[in-house]
């Protein structure tokens, strides 16, 4: 193979590793291990209630610019909320600064979310999904803070704060 040839051919992998986080592919293994929740709506009815970001980041799985919610540096107190739902996420008492751009919790509310495996963008990470409406929230990594270990890194766009 020439050098120039494998030039070519690496830049096109990396292109398109960058640009699958902004096209509707869906790998099989990014869909939840339940398929059946509690709300379910056709594609044209979440279209309604969504927005076209919102549907993006929750219907198909995509991802948010980094440091464009002003979620992310929203520290009142509080409930994040599914944007798809309204069900209870996160509380402000568990939200910390990652400073990643995206809004990070240490822990969910208990039983307020579902996980899988998305093997996509030539890595696996652990997705995380609303329970109730199978709407897709972000990852969970493991380099977060006490007392859990954990980082729940979620698009802004995919919840709604309530404060109180």
């Amino acid at each position: 193979m020439k050098k120039r040839d494998f030039l070519h051919a690496s830049a096109a992998v990396v292109g398109m590793a960058l640009l699958s986080r902004y096209l509707p592919w869906r790998s099989d293994d990014m869909a939840t291990a339940n398929n059946e929740f509690e709300i379910e709506k056709t594609e044209a009815e979440w279209r309604k209630t969504l927005t076209p970001e919102q549907f993006r980041v929750l219907r198909q799985h995509g991802t948010e610019r980094a440091r464009t919610s002003p979620l992310d540096k929203q520290y009142g107190k509080g409930t994040y909320v599914c944007a798809g739902c309204g069900l209870p996420l996160f509380t402000s008492e568990t939200k910390f600064d990652s400073g990643t751009g995206w809004p990070s919790f240490f822990t969910p509310i208990e039983g307020a979310i579902a996980t899988s495996v998305d093997k996509s963008l030539f890595m696996t990470r652990v997705e995380v999904h609303c329970r109730r409406c199978g709407g897709h929230l972000g990852h969970v990594f493991e380099d977060g803070p006490k007392p859990t270990g954990k980082r729940y890194c979620m698009n802004g766009v995919a919840m709604n704060f309530t404060s109180g």
